[in-house]
């Protein structure tokens, strides 16, 4: 993982995080239909973010994977 990955997953939770203040607002005001669209919408970054995650981390499990494959045997204990 670098620090763009970091600046996307950041950026991804920033953009859920608003669309669910906006929904929470939507709802608090009783604006239903417009409320369930935003809600929509809100699930859609949620889903965006998690699967953004879970490549990245499937990446960093390839990544130490191989580099453990390149690694020496470890000796037995005596």
């Amino acid at each position: 993982m670098n620090s763009s990955d970091s600046l996307i997953l950041d950026a991804k939770q920033a953009i859920l995080e608003e669309q669910h203040r906006r929904f929470q607002a939507l709802q608090r005001e009783g604006r239903w239909a417009e409320a369930r669209q935003q809600f929509q919408t809100t699930m859609s970054c949620a889903a965006d973010l998690l699967n953004d995650s879970l490549k990245l981390l499937e990446r960093v499990i390839e990544t130490q994977h191989r580099h453990s494959q390149n690694l020496p045997p470890s000796e037995p204990p005596i």
